[in-house]
């Protein structure tokens, strides 16, 4: 009887196998480790708030782990892996969870950007859009990479007009000033043009 040996009894073969696999646990924040994985979240806290600051992490339903408890009101997460983003960190309120969790569970639906923008525009319609705590803060690291990545701050004001803050509805990512995009809207924010 002639016996024959599995193509992973050679060490070059096993070597290449393992060689194949790892882009696939660098590359998804659910395969790095916990600590790897608060460590990153952590990128978007402000410094004087990362020390307390809860770190989760999402499912594609938009369930979360908790990886570190917090005890300030801080929520931080990565979120690189969803479409269309390269690297992207963020920090807000605990209190925008369900907002958080609704957005992540429409990103990740497999769905095009168009039809998200229909299911949210539904949503804000029909009064199911869940809405972020009125002057939170969301903290955004986002980049090509960890390395080349930039600070993005808002405040959230939903429903909040230009006129009922006293700030205009236009503004530039590239002049010193604030504005508020999305006026009207549960989306309603400040923004704080970052580095």
């Amino acid at each position: 009887m002639k016996r024959i040996k599995p193509a992973l009894d050679s060490p070059a073969a096993l070597a290449l196998a393992l060689l194949c696999l790892v882009p696939l646990a660098i590359g998804s924040p659910a395969a790095q480790s916990d600590d790897d994985a608060i460590a990153t979240a952590l990128m978007a806290a402000p410094p004087a708030l990362a020390g307390s600051a809860m770190v989760i992490r999402l499912d594609d339903a938009g369930e979360y782990e908790v990886l570190r408890e917090g005890d300030n009101d801080l929520v931080c997460w990565d979120r690189s892996d969803q479409p269309g983003m390269s690297f992207s960190v963020q920090c807000t309120s605990v209190g925008n969870l369900p907002r958080i969790q609704q957005n992540r569970a429409w990103a990740m639906s497999g769905q095009s950007a168009e039809e998200i923008r229909g299911l949210q525009d539904a949503a804000e319609a029909d009064g199911t859009r869940e809405v972020s705590v009125y002057g939170s803060m969301y903290y955004t690291v986002a980049g090509a990479d960890a390395d080349s990545a930039a600070l993005h701050m808002t405040i959230a004001v939903p429903f909040a007009t230009g006129e009922s803050l006293g700030l205009p509805e236009e503004g530039s990512y590239t002049r010193a000033g604030t504005w508020v995009m999305q006026a009207g809207t549960s989306a309603a924010h400040i923004m704080l043009p970052g580095r």
